[in-house]
């Protein structure tokens, strides 16, 4: 399993942490920081060139990406103490660095199209490849993706789909296209939400009509805006979090969620199942990227390293249901997993599939509708 797809830009909010996941892993991570500070220090980096162990690594990450456990075998592995602070959204984690609360942060992991946005705004170092190890080790579309070439600010690390997840004992025939929605909205009154992500949702109703995740045409995205008000009187909410209690409590018959969080679901009731729609939906990526400001250079890279190897990688796709970009971890994984279309899409379904991207000042035109929209 060489590739998987074709890779397009995809800039959204993308991957954030399930509330579930949020709240258990969070405490995790606190955990492993509490666990780092009574470790003893060495000197080298796996006996490399030499850091600071003094020194801490600051990690600033979403919830589900980092718990105890792994902090505490690279600390045994490497020496080096590590600090785990925790965001739950890409304009959390900027807003915090922008205004200048990031001094001591070494590794941050924004979403693809955050990473364009962060070099834009001169916050990325530019990678020393010379010590990476595992770069030679990514599946295809991940070499040179286009959200960021040649990997030149960002390692990818985790990888997923948005789509439909749904009580398969209530809705029959199941829902195989965003067009669902509007056929069924008389049934699915108050039982269904969508993800309360402006880019997502009108990408969603975009890709109903025929068009990109990501137009810029004034037009288009209005006409998208006229489809999900349609809609809009069926929805029980905008949540990212909270449809998959309401599920699991049968208070929802569907809900668009991420591919990570609906593994979750499923895995507690298999009736639950999960479909990226036939016309398509998006693709993220979510990266480790290293701060132009990182005070601890070799143990950011030891980092790096230590999720770029195949064991680690594989753990964690057991450990937090999503991709992984890296080839070895996937030959890793028990045969089930690696049959997991939830995790890893058939080529077809991915190359139906886009990476959100920025639309320049179409923006402001999304951001208007989207306010009309969860205000109706």
């Amino acid at each position: 399993m060489a590739e998987f797809g074709s890779q397009i830009v995809r800039n959204s909010y993308a991957a954030r942490p399930s509330r579930r996941n949020f709240l258990k892993l969070a405490a995790g991570a606190a955990s492993g920081v509490m666990l780092s500070n009574c470790r003893p220090r060495l000197a080298d980096v796996q006996g490399g060139t030499g850091t600071n162990s003094s020194n801490p690594l600051e990690i600033y990450t979403w919830a589900a990406y980092v718990d105890d456990e792994v902090v505490k075998q690279f600390e045994e592995q490497t020496g080096i103490q590590v600090r785990v602070t925790l965001y739950d959204s890409n304009e959390t984690m900027l807003a915090k660095l922008e205004a200048g609360g990031g001094g001591n942060f070494s590794l941050v992991y924004p979403s693809d199209y955050m990473v364009q946005e962060m070099v834009q705004l001169d916050m990325l170092a530019p990678l020393d490849k010379s010590k990476i190890t595992g770069l030679d080790n990514l599946l295809d579309n991940w070499v040179n993706p286009t959200y960021d070439p040649d990997n030149s600010h960002s390692i990818p690390f985790a990888w997923g789909t948005t789509g439909l997840i749904y009580n398969s004992k209530s809705l029959t025939p199941p829902p195989q296209d965003w067009g669902y929605l509007w056929q069924n909205k008389g049934n699915l009154t108050r039982k269904v939400t969508l993800l309360n992500d402006v880019r997502e949702v009108m990408g969603a109703a975009l890709k109903s009509l025929g068009y990109s995740y990501n137009s810029t045409n004034p037009q288009e995205i209005e006409a998208a805006y006229k489809k999900l008000m349609e809609v809009r009187p069926a929805l029980a909410s905008f949540t990212t979090d909270a449809w998959q209690d309401q599920l699991l409590a049968g208070d929802l018959a569907m809900a668009m969620g991420y591919s990570s969080d609906a593994i979750s679901v499923h895995e507690e009731n298999p009736d639950f199942v999960y479909t990226v729609p036939n016309s398509g939906s998006s693709l993220w990526t979510d990266t480790i990227a290293m701060l132009k400001t990182a005070p601890n250079l070799e143990a950011a890279y030891a980092w790096i390293n230590f999720q770029l190897e195949a064991q680690n990688a594989a753990r964690n796709v057991e450990k937090f249901n999503f991709a992984t970009p890296v080839k070895s971890a996937f030959d890793l994984l028990p045969q089930e997993i690696q049959q997991n279309t939830y995790l890893f899409p058939s080529k077809e379904v991915l190359s139906k599939c886009e990476s959100i991207a920025p639309v320049g000042k179409a923006v402001e035109v999304y951001d208007r509708y989207w306010t009309l929209l969860t205000s109706a």
